[in-house]
């Protein structure tokens, strides 16, 4: 069984809606890393000239690869991605190896042979 690792930048706010909203998806589980910094193209100020430092969350899925597409897409549409600018990101990278997931390929080998 091969995995995806899934690493979601998302604003604090919305980092329990993501959660959700991947297990409903099929993550097995999730790493948050909370108070992370981040900014996007635009840097967010105050009135006074201030920069305002936005709190985001680093969500951690590792996931089986031929759920982690609709996993990201579902997480996107969770976290309000492409809604505006700033509101967070997912990206996917290839797992080379794994130890520690037994009870994860029990679960889900019943779950990919239902998708293939």
């Amino acid at each position: 069984m091969r995995f995806k690792l899934i690493v979601a930048f998302v604003e604090d706010a919305k980092s329990d809606a993501v959660l959700t909203a991947a297990r409903e998806a099929g993550a097995t589980g999730a790493t948050v890393i909370n108070n992370a910094r981040g900014e996007g193209v635009t840097q967010k100020t105050t009135f006074f000239g201030l920069t305002l430092e936005v709190q985001k969350d680093v969500i951690l899925f590792m996931v089986e690869e031929h759920l982690a597409r609709h996993i990201l897409e579902t997480i996107c549409e969770a976290g309000e991605f492409d809604h505006q600018s700033g509101q967070g990101i997912a990206i996917q990278i290839d797992i080379e190896d794994a130890v520690g997931v037994a009870h994860q390929v029990e679960t889900l080998t019943k779950v990919v042979e239902d998708e293939l």
